[in-house]
């Protein structure tokens, strides 16, 4: 499978954060408009990128407890499935061909899944923060690391003239399967993200 380097992330922005705070809402329904390449790139970041290192340690966009960094992330498009690396900024491709619609129905039959251009997963391996906080870490850190993260990607969105909406209804062992994700791998959001229907 294929790897592409993402376009460098941009740290500017045409709206102030307040504006973006105050525009954002959650979206179901899409334009059929692709997302490019370079909008992909620049919500992975924002929601899990790095941002530089201190002490050994790579620093992201988002907090994470202990520095552990639990999460993955995966896109759902028409070409494929690919996996976000956060080191480098690139994604490798997991899959080839439309997965959206069986996603859509691993989730409930949502349709904001089906029809979105782009379909965020965020998956965890609690085994990451669980070594060092145990059940505590499970229980309540790895999804606040997952809040963390999705809400600064939904405001990436809103920044972009995009928008989306976090769905948590989902069967987790179909995700999995259908995505192939490795056994430690936990989904725990799905995120389509595309351009307002007018």
């Amino acid at each position: 499978m294929s790897t592409l380097t993402l376009p460098p992330p941009r740290t500017k922005g045409e709206l102030s954060l307040e504006e973006v705070l105050a525009r954002r809402r959650s979206l179901r329904e899409y334009a059929d408009r692709p997302l490019t390449w370079e909008q992909i790139g620049q919500l992975l970041w924002a929601a899990y990128g790095i941002t530089g290192q201190r002490w050994g340690y790579a620093l992201h966009t988002a907090p994470s407890a202990g520095a552990l960094y639990p999460l993955e992330f995966y896109v759902v498009m028409p070409e494929g499935v690919f996996h976000y690396e956060p080191q480098g900024h690139r994604c490798h491709q997991r899959h080839t061909g439309d997965l959206r619609l069986p996603l859509s129905q691993a989730a409930l039959g949502q349709e904001s899944v089906a029809h979105a251009p782009a379909v965020f997963v965020v998956t965890a391996v609690y085994a990451r923060t669980t070594r060092k906080y145990g059940r505590r870490g499970a229980e309540r850190y790895v999804p606040m690391d997952a809040g963390h993260a999705a809400q600064n990607l939904l405001l990436q969105a809103t920044a972009l003239g995009l928008g989306g909406v976090v769905v948590g209804a989902f069967h987790d062992d179909a995700v999995r399967d259908l995505l192939g994700l490795p056994a430690e791998e936990t989904p725990l959001y799905l995120i389509p993200v595309g351009y307002p229907r007018r």
